[in-house]
């Protein structure tokens, strides 16, 4: 079972198999998730494409899109053959795509189908089934919505809830705008652990570093990073010790150079592009001296036809780390 204090939320574009793999050298602990990935594609489409990762990224998290729960169940079968330690079920994301397909967000409105939904997935692995949600969609009432759907997926087996503390907007507002607009409204999820004592509650939206999050396990059992740990992903180096007990010690930066080079090597072996990887790494250095012509290079140079990793030890080299703790990147 996976209770995890910290995770990096899944991110549409973002963390992606290249994304985890560069996250979870930064911190071994926290729980690491996919990006949405619909039920339909999972069962039909290119498997190892869509699903597969790195051994080394454990703890590694599946997130599922779709409303049909027979589906919903199969692809939990084939994500737990591949080695998932856990299915997650989109019950947020508002973008347009979702919504034509009538899952993400919408199933808000839902909350009985949503129950269907976990039921069919627990019966159909070992693994645990959580569910990632908002705290409403248009003009719910937080208070009763956010309730149903939690009494519903929990009735029916869920593990974990994991709750972005902002309203979505299916109309009026961009998969953006979703992002920020909507305010947050942390103090409504506080409210939901209150009433869940003895249910894993965890939080997501807006959380900007280590101490933020720390702050919300006063109220919550988990917190979520989400654009913070990607724009900066510096602040992952202290979520060890922060969270699980491990001991502070200053961050090898060099150590993780090289072991990004050697996993952009592989790839470029297997038909890949450089870009692909240093992507996810352009605000590692984020406030250092260098980091500029860091992400100089890393924007520029590393996207061109034939880029090697040697590009990333360029970039590196720009960067002054000279005195520098792990916590301060």
């Amino acid at each position: 079972m996976i209770y995890s204090k910290l995770a990096i939320a899944p991110m549409m574009d973002w963390t992606d198999r290249h994304c985890r793999f560069f996250h979870r050298q930064l911190t071994r602990r926290a729980l690491l998730y996919t990006e949405m990935v619909v039920a339909d594609a999972v069962i039909h489409g290119a498997r190892e494409r869509l699903l597969g990762f790195d051994e080394t990224e454990h703890p590694v998290a599946l997130q599922l899109g779709g409303s049909d729960p027979q589906k919903l169940a199969e692809a939990a079968r084939i994500g737990e053959a591949f080695g998932y330690d856990e299915i997650n079920l989109n019950v947020g994301c508002p973008s347009d795509r979702v919504q034509s397909g009538t899952f993400g967000a919408c199933l808000m409105k839902v909350p009985d189908l949503v129950a269907d939904c976990v039921a069919a997935m627990k019966a159909a692995v070992t693994i645990p089934v959580t569910v990632k949600c908002r705290i409403g969609v248009d003009e719910q009432d937080p208070e009763p919505a956010l309730d149903a759907l939690t009494d519903g997926v929990f009735d029916a087996g869920a593990d974990a809830l994991w709750v972005h503390a902002r309203k979505a907007w299916l109309e009026g507002l961009s998969p953006k705008e979703n992002r920020d607009v909507p305010p947050l409204d942390y103090d409504r999820v506080y409210r939901l652990k209150a009433r869940n004592q003895n249910k894993f509650i965890g939080i997501n939206g807006g959380i900007q570093s280590i101490d933020e999050a720390q702050a919300h396990l006063r109220h919550v059992d988990g917190a979520m990073l989400g654009r913070a740990a990607y724009h900066s992903p510096g602040i992952l180096v202290g979520v060890d010790a922060a969270f699980y007990g491990a001991k502070p010690d200053t961050f090898d930066f060099a150590a993780l150079i090289d072991v990004m080079a050697d996993y952009a090597a592989r790839h470029i072996e297997q038909g890949g592009r450089l870009g692909h990887v240093t992507r996810h790494m352009v605000g590692l250095f984020h406030r250092l001296p260098g980091a500029r012509r860091y992400r100089q290079i890393l924007s520029t140079e590393a996207n061109r036809p034939g880029a090697g990793p040697d590009v990333l030890k360029t970039a590196f080299a720009a960067v002054e780390l000279s005195g520098v703790e792990a916590e301060a990147a």
